[in-house]
């Protein structure tokens, strides 16, 4: 059952992601490196994890997609369709908001319900987190990994003066 479950959302995401991109993303332009790229970068970068990451999973770059890649890296989330939906959660507890997540949260909560707690769990680790999902992630291609991770990773403080 699951596995009919999984392949419509699969329908869902790959008619919904190409409106997203044409329509929401169309003042965005696609990052200027490719996966083959990517591994050329300093061992320990951003750019070189990216680059790993493509190649472990067998994926292709999706033009104007490449930030949501990088979010993969840097929240830890995996690459299935309960992860993908965690992500969201994730994401949505981080600040960002759009239409294409909500939908994504909603449906995905509705039609893969049996992960509900690991769905909030992220949703408390997007809130933990300094608010990342508005950064241009190209233009950091070339910083360290580790230290990018670890800073996004610590919550912001308000300093009381």
């Amino acid at each position: 059952m699951k596995k009919i479950r999984v392949q419509f959302l699969l329908f869902v995401y790959d008619k919904t992601q190409k409106l997203y991109r044409k329509y929401c993303k169309k003042k965005k332009r696609q990052w200027q490196f490719n996966e083959r790229q990517l591994l050329e970068f300093k061992e320990d970068s951003l750019g070189r994890k990216l680059g790993e990451f493509y190649k472990k999973h067998g994926f292709s770059m999706i033009p104007k997609m490449e930030n949501h890649d990088v979010h993969h890296l840097i929240t830890g989330c995996g690459t299935s369709f309960e992860d993908e939906i965690a992500m969201q959660y994730l994401l949505l507890g981080n600040g960002k908001l759009n239409a294409h997540l909500l939908a994504a949260v909603i449906l995905g909560t509705f039609i893969l319900p049996e992960y509900g707690k690991m769905y909030i769990k992220a949703y408390k680790k997007g809130q933990h987190m300094r608010e990342f999902h508005r950064w241009d992630f190209e233009e950091l291609l070339w910083q360290n990994f580790d230290h990018l991770n670890d800073f996004i990773q610590q919550k912001e403080t308000i300093a009381l003066h």
